[in-house]
């Protein structure tokens, strides 16, 4: 499949986005690559783009008063990245959107998705859903924190997305979940002896 045909399947499933409503899309999106480290928005800036994942992962993150970088997203293939609260009031980021591999993504400006909103129910449908996938990526992750241990949180990571740990390296993942990385060692240890 091309990068267009995978984009137009993905939302086609998210937002049931038809062809027509696809179509006036096609000449809103440009594909980006990104290099391992590069920024896809540094802390400071304004998100310029939501862009769907072709191949890569990104972390957004911030760093402490420590100087230590903690990780409070990920975004994996075939998943939006994006820093939503400033894409969609185009005010400055309070965080690092990075990508932590190799990465190609397929964006939109806001601008772009302002002119489709007023041309389709579709496009509209589709910045509803947005909004709402947000606000539920950013309520799961703060109530794992507070309803779920260590190593429920990592299990359910590894369910939902079993080749990470082979993509990204383990410090990520526990900057990520919250757990010393000595704790996750731990946990990986007393999994795999079961």
């Amino acid at each position: 499949m091309t990068e267009t045909e995978i984009l137009r399947y993905a939302l086609s499933q998210f937002a049931q986005i038809n062809e027509e409503d696809f179509n006036l899309s096609q000449n809103c999106w440009q594909i980006k690559t990104y290099k391992k480290s590069e920024f896809y928005n540094p802390v400071g800036n304004i998100c310029r783009n939501l862009g769907f994942i072709i191949d890569g992962y990104f972390r957004a993150y911030l760093t402490d008063q420590e100087g230590i970088e903690k990780n409070i997203f990920l975004f994996l293939p075939h998943q939006v990245v994006v820093t939503y609260k400033s894409f969609v009031h185009q005010v400055p980021c309070d965080y690092n959107t990075q990508a932590m591999t190799d990465a190609k993504v397929i964006c939109i400006t806001m601008a772009h998705l302002q002119t489709l909103y007023k041309k389709s129910h579709g496009w509209e449908r589709f910045g509803r859903l947005m909004a709402e996938k947000a606000f539920d990526i950013a309520n799961d992750r703060a109530e794992s924190f507070m309803f779920k241990t260590a190593e429920e949180r990592y299990r359910e990571l590894v369910s939902m997305q079993p080749d990470i740990l082979n993509t990204i390296p383990l410090y990520h993942i526990s900057s990520y979940l919250g757990i010393a990385g000595p704790s996750l060692s731990r946990i990986r240890k007393r999994i795999s002896g079961k």
